[in-house]
């Protein structure tokens, strides 16, 4: 199929990606084979009928979304390739999506986890190199348990990461990090590696690089060692990352490049994220909202 092809090569998108836009893309041809309309001579109004549908069955805004966006990208596939002279689908609009404001973690609950990890443990410096990694670097959890020996150039204090879609970026990376890694590898390098996994810097006990759920465990046990509160998982360090960086002054362009954004509208939720705590900060300590003031 040729619009499979176009998603893969010219989008660029990953194997799952993929197979998500043809799911959701049947759900629409399913629709137009019912009501005997060809894909190609669907209007405007079809679309928005099909849209209609998918609010009325009880599909959840944010799927609402990812299914129209999928219908957008595959009309616009049929117009390129002159399947059609004109985008049905140019004006569908998706249903608005509230922004999720996701926990963030201050820099001291950060320590106090990674404080947390007994180092004598035999997997305790990988944790902790682990930890400090995701916080440093604001890594996707795939990114950071497919990161790999040869993309470390710790001497200039980058990495190299495979992000969505396998686009490459560079991004730095702190000297406490740094440190937590070379600490990391002699225990490493001693431990057992299973052939086709030399490269990988974050190995299980099994051998093999480490997994997604693994690290997930890691940080829920820690959470629940020091008793913290809040709902995290390896994605909150990511989100922290981010509002530390923009409340230290970052440029929102140098932060979605770090995070490897595609859209600059996925990096500014964390502009939601820095207001919401301004106005927390206002609320508490300016004059006219200071109650005790106004006691007397």
């Amino acid at each position: 199929m040729r619009y499979r092809q176009y998603l893969k090569l010219e989008k660029s998108l990953s194997d799952n990606t993929v197979e998500a836009y043809l799911a959701d893309l049947d759900k629409l041809l399913s629709y137009l084979l019912d009501e005997n309309i060809s894909f190609r001579k669907a209007t405007p109004d079809d679309l928005e009928t099909f849209s209609a549908g998918l609010k009325d069955i009880g599909i959840h805004p944010r799927s609402q979304a990812r299914i129209l966006s999928g219908i957008r990208s595959f009309y616009r596939f049929l117009l390129l390739e002159d399947y059609i002279r004109q985008d049905p689908a140019e004006l569908l609009e998706s249903p608005q999506v509230g922004k999720h404001l996701p926990d963030v973690l201050t820099v001291e609950e950060i320590d106090s986890l990674i404080g947390a990890i007994d180092r004598t443990s035999r997997e305790g410096q990988r944790n902790r190199a682990i930890l400090e990694t995701l916080y440093s670097c604001g890594l996707r959890v795939s990114e950071l348990c497919n990161l790999k020996i040869s993309d470390l150039y710790l001497d200039e204090n980058f990495i190299k990461v495979e992000g969505k879609g396998s686009k490459q970026r560079l991004v730095p990376i702190s000297p406490r990090a740094v440190n937590e890694l070379k600490n990391y590898f002699p225990d490493r390098n001693a431990g057992l590696i299973k052939p086709g996994y030399e490269d990988f810097v974050f190995i299980s006990r099994f051998g093999k690089n480490i997994s997604r759920i693994m690290v997930f465990h890691i940080i829920k046990q820690l959470a629940e060692q020091i008793g913290l509160k809040k709902t995290i998982s390896p994605h909150t360090f990511r989100h922290s990352f981010a509002t530390h960086l923009l409340e230290g002054g970052a440029n929102l362009r140098a932060i979605q490049s770090m995070l490897g954004h595609e859209s600059i509208g996925t990096t500014e939720i964390y502009t939601h994220i820095d207001r919401n705590r301004l106005r927390e900060e206002i609320i508490e300590h300016h004059p006219r909202n200071n109650r005790k003031r106004h006691a007397f």
